[in-house]
């Protein structure tokens, strides 16, 4: 018999509100602690050991994913300036690399023809290898990537512990590739050139790891002498810096979970002085984007002031304080999501019935007649199926005549499409290599749905191979849910899934309270005192798919990470009886103790979602109710026990910390429960880096999922 590891138990005590809680566990959060590290090493033993008799299982999936994955590809090429860039990949290599061929002019708006081969194009640039750059190191990651806007120089940040503090070099677009001696550490993602080329904006971040301050380099100085131009001092909001697409402002963007600020500086002055767009209003959202109309600078903006589903409306760019023209009214059946503007049209991305959309509208020379709205010009794309995802995918060109989409669904792999504004007419560019014998008309997706507690009609879609599922008589499934952040989890392929859909298996979402998918009421009722409501409408889609035969308790397993680990955690101690197993990754699941402690990494910036339980007794009593390690039980007065459960998590991860699973997998166990915890030692919050590591830890996942749901090892 293995034995799993056994923490010591050391307790400490938290006080709030009168309320003492004793945790054994807490001693855990010390990564620097040679203990900690010793019991976390044993963890992966054990899970390995139990484990074991997957492991065949797994180097399948492993293969099945390699194999179906065209291994040397390309992207889509998109122009900007003179030059087209693009990504490419090669077999046996774990990263991209970035590069770019010279346009034949003006005029060519042709992307090159990429080779079925995904060999290099003609002409070819490298800026940069991601596979050098990660050279002796265990984690990698890009997160800044920008070039002058005469394409001369450079700037890379990479991070190479998992932390998301990056390090900012620059470096020739020439045959010399000579780095630069600027080389700015500890920042943020996100970084830009201004438009001359001579300085470069960037974000650094607090002790809590929240982006709180903008400086401004000078190319070819010390860091030491970098300007700060912005700090903001209220702990619950990010700041981000960027440009506009037409090139013509520089932005710095302030954003709480429910509450937004732009400020705006003409980049030709790019030592000026920022101006505010809109002060802030709490509990208002905003976003701007530049536009031209009639030889007038205007500002689109898309709010939620009086409007919950948000509204768009335009106002003077000098003057943004001043007059609104209303170009697209609320509509509570619709959510705007955003604009994009262009120099000939704007592209407007919203959601409807559960599904997000995209409508595109010409700007007249002359602007919009008197009383006229977007709506009398706007035209939405429409596709055959029932389920699928559309949005914008990489326009950066402020005078491009076609505008770059990416659409997919459940069964369809992703798909690249230029429309062309002017004509409406569409082109493939490129649909997701699926090698082997894939053929979607063996696939079906449909929506379901569940009635909630409290009436509410919960969208579920699922995914499922017809000629090896029958709706009507019960089949393994997976139920994957998140419920945050008004985050939606729209129908998308995915080249992995396969590996469960060829076993006979359903793949199933819960479109939760929460998430963004039915507009922001959505998100609304399922945060803070409503926060509940996530975890019964999960529970209210399991009872479903068990209700109509398509998955019984025995051969239903369920999946969600992040706050979709909270989610996971919660249904596990309120409805274990739905299922025989859950999967929860890099899982919030001590979120009391996290939001109790404004030190900890993000903490106050997470009071908008959850609510303040270090000054509200009410919240904390409400959070207390439904935290999942202080809710673990022990299956007594009839209640069923938990199903096995594997929580994978991440040693370096900045957002939800090691700790949190570690305590709840030591608790889970004081009361019988069969818990694994799985800990990658060289990662961040996104897991492992590099495909095939990645590839490789799903493949893990995957068959634990299978194998917890009884579905059939092998396959077809």
């Amino acid at each position: 018999m293995l034995t799993p590891p056994v923490p010591k138990k050391r307790p400490t005590e938290r006080e709030h509100h009168g309320d003492v809680v004793v945790d054994d566990y807490e001693w855990l959060r010390d990564k620097d602690d040679p203990e900690v590290l010793a019991h976390l090493h044993e963890e992966n033993a054990f899970t390995k050991a139990r484990t074991e008799h997957l492991a065949i299982l797994q180097e399948q999936i492993f293969e099945e994913i390699k194999h179906r994955t065209k291994e040397t590809d390309l992207s889509v090429p998109a122009r900007e300036g003179d030059w087209w860039y693009y990504s490419r990949t090669v077999e046996g290599q774990q990263y991209g690399i970035h590069c770019r061929v010279p346009a034949a002019g003006p005029d060519d708006w042709e992307p090159p023809v990429t080779a079925e081969s995904g060999a290099p194009l003609p002409g070819e640039q490298i800026l940069l290898d991601d596979n050098v750059e990660a050279e002796g190191h265990e984690f990698y990651a890009l997160g800044s990537f920008d070039l002058t806007a005469d394409g001369s120089t450079l700037l890379y940040a990479t991070d190479v512990e998992g932390d998301e503090r990056y390090t900012i070099r620059l470096r020739a677009v020439d045959d010399s590739g000579r780095e630069y001696s600027d080389v700015i550490e500890g920042t943020a993602a996100g970084a830009v050139f201004d438009p001359s080329g001579r300085y470069l904006y960037y974000a650094t971040v607090d002790e809590a790891w929240r982006p709180d301050t903008i400086w401004r380099h000078e190319v070819g100085t010390e860091a030491s002498a970098d300007v700060e131009i912005f700090s903001e001092p209220d702990e619950r909001f990010w700041l981000g810096v960027g440009l506009t697409r037409s090139r013509k402002y520089l932005v710095i963007e302030a954003g709480s979970n429910i509450t937004s600020e732009t400020w705006l500086l003409d980049a030709s002055d790019p030592t000026g002085s920022f101006a505010v767009v809109w002060p802030r209003k709490d509990g208002v959202e905003y976003d701007v984007e530049h536009v031209v109309a009639g030889g007038r600078d205007r500002l689109l903006i898309t709010h939620n002031d009086g409007a919950v589903n948000f509204e768009l409306v335009s106002v003077s760019a000098d003057d943004p304080q001043g007059p609104r023209r209303m170009l697209l009214p609320h509509n509570p059946e619709v959510r705007i999501e955003g604009v994009d503007g262009f120099r000939d049209f704007v592209a407007l991305e919203y959601r409807r019935d559960g599904l997000p959309r995209v409508a595109v509208a010409k700007v007249p020379a002359n602007g919009l007649p008197a009383g006229a709205t977007v709506d009398d010009t706007l035209h939405e794309l429409a596709f055959d199926e029932e389920l699928f995802s559309v949005g914008l995918a990489g326009n950066p060109d402020w005078a491009q005549p076609t505008l770059r989409l990416g659409y997919t669904s459940f069964v369809t792999p992703s798909t690249v499409l230029d429309l062309v504004v002017a004509t409406g007419e569409r082109k493939l560019r490129k649909r997701q290599a699926v090698l082997g014998d894939y053929d979607a008309t063996r696939y079906a997706q449909r929506r379901e749905w569940a009635t909630a507690d409290d009436g509410t009609r919960i969208p579920i879609s699922l995914v499922y191979r017809h000629d090896l599922v029958d709706l009507g008589v019960p089949a393994p499934t997976l139920l994957y849910g998140y419920g945050a952040y008004e985050h939606s989890i729209d129908p998308g392929f995915g080249i992995p899934r396969l590996s469960l859909l060829d076993r006979g298996m359903v793949f199933a979402v819960a479109h939760v309270r929460g998430g963004g998918e039915m507009g922001r009421l959505w998100y609304e009722h399922g945060k803070k005192l409503e926060k509940r409501n996530t975890f019964t409408d999960f529970a209210a889609a399991a009872r479903h798919l068990i209700d109509e035969d398509i998955t019984a308790p025995d051969r239903l397993v369920a999946q969600g990470g992040s706050a979709g680990g909270l989610l996971i955690g919660a249904v596990a101690n309120l409805a274990p009886k739905y299922f025989s197993g859950f999967l929860a990754e890099v899982p919030f699941v001590d979120p009391l103790t996290s939001i109790l402690d404004p030190s900890l990494p993000l903490t106050v910036i997470e009071w908008d979602e959850w609510g303040n339980p270090l000054d509200d007794e009410e919240v904390y009593a409400y959070m207390k109710s439904y935290s999942p390690l202080e809710n673990v039980h022990d299956g007594a007065h009839g209640g069923r026990h938990y199903p096995p459960i594997l929580a994978v998590t991440s040693l370096n991860d900045t957002r939800v910390l090691y700790v949190e699973p570690a305590k709840w997998v030591a608790r889970l166990r004081e009361v019988g429960a069969d818990a694994l915890l799985k800990i990658e030692m060289a990662a961040g919050h996104g897991g492992v880096s590099g495909r095939y590591a990645a590839w490789r830890e799903r493949a893990f996942a995957y068959a634990w999922l299978i194998d917890a749901a009884k579905a059939h090892p092998s396959g077809e």
